[in-house]
């Protein structure tokens, strides 16, 4: 779900600046600002043909469809005709009737979760540190997250912190935002969770605690910044700064990382929901770190530890593919 922003993003950071598109840019901007004002434009000019193209294309789907209907219709008679259609309107009410169920039972799970699910946290106030097009791939990041935890059996308490500015504003463009089930703050965690400053603790790769279990009484927090490796031990700081507690995932003691240890935020959420549903940190990694990040031996390990046990190797195997190309996990 998130690669396909990865990879547009990658291919307009390839881009050349030699043809600029035609657009009023400030004469007084430095050559780096005037560059990255100019991407941004592709970006946004890229995005606009793209949103385009999928209106146009579901505009001539719809179209084949409804002559499709017109021609079969035309060699029925009058008792088949009115036969199909009902026939056709009992399907369609049938799977209005599920979605709405479906959508409910997400919400009442959602609901209950706001009462005795885990708290977590995602931190907003870094937004001042990144380029648009990272504040726009965050917000992605944050959709992913409220979606997985919809569908999960036992979602967390999901909070938003420090939500203003232009990420509020990327936020609000979302379809269905403002009746998300979600804690939306515009104060910093640290306002609005002051009565209970003991219990958070900062989600950071640069913590020297290990992460073992989650204690439910405990508020998990992660920072919400697609830094490009530009901003490393900024989490940390702000959390030694304020005085609360710092942890790690424990991802070192299950699985080796090809690169860094630093996971985007649908990641970090996605494995902590998956061990609130499993208690195995190694399941939940190996479900959740895309296999590009991880060493191929590692990757090859885990499939044969499964094949043969429970028959569900080729299903986990599967999980691990898609959640490497960001889709919905098993």
């Amino acid at each position: 779900m998130l690669e396909p922003v990865e990879n547009e993003q990658n291919t307009l950071d390839g881009q050349s600046d030699d043809n600029p598109p035609q657009s009023s840019v400030p004469p007084h901007l430095s050559k780096n600002a005037r560059k990255k004002l100019l991407k941004q434009q592709r970006f946004e000019a890229k995005k606009a043909e793209k949103k385009a193209a999928i209106k146009e294309h579901k505009q001539r789907e719809a179209e084949r469809k409804r002559r499709e209907w017109e021609e079969k219709l035309a060699t029925l008679s009058e008792e088949e005709k009115t036969k199909l259609i009902e026939s056709r309107r009992e399907l369609r009410k049938e799977r209005i009737e599920k979605v709405s169920g479906e959508r409910e039972m997400k919400i009442e799970r959602l609901r209950r979760a706001k009462e005795e699910g885990q708290k977590i946290v995602v931190d907003l106030e870094f937004s001042d540190l990144m380029a648009p097009n990272e504040i726009h791939s965050l917000v992605q990041q944050i959709m992913y997250c409220y979606a997985v935890n919809g569908k999960c059996p036992l979602p967390c308490h999901l909070w938003l912190t420090g939500c203003r500015g232009e990420m509020e504003t990327q936020l609000q463009r979302l379809p269905g935002f403002d009746k998300w089930v979600i804690e939306k703050e515009t104060r910093s965690y640290i306002e609005a969770l002051q009565d209970q400053k003991e219990n958070l603790i900062y989600l950071t790769a640069d913590a020297e605690t290990v992460l073992d279990e989650l204690d439910p009484k405990k508020i998990y927090i992660i920072g919400g910044l697609v830094d490009r490796n530009r901003w490393k031990g900024i989490t940390l700081k702000k959390a030694q700064e304020q005085g609360i507690q710092t942890a790690k995932l424990p991802i070192g003691s299950y699985l080796k990382m090809s690169s860094s240890q630093v996971l985007t935020v649908n990641q970090v959420v996605e494995i902590l929901l998956k061990f609130l549903e499993t208690r195995d940190w190694k399941m939940s990694f190996f479900q959740v770190v895309p296999q590009r990040k991880r060493c191929e031996a590692e990757a090859e390990v885990w499939v044969k530890e499964d094949t043969g046990k429970d028959g569900c190797s080729e299903r986990k195997k599967k999980c691990i593919e898609q959640s490497s190309h960001g889709e919905e996990i098993c």
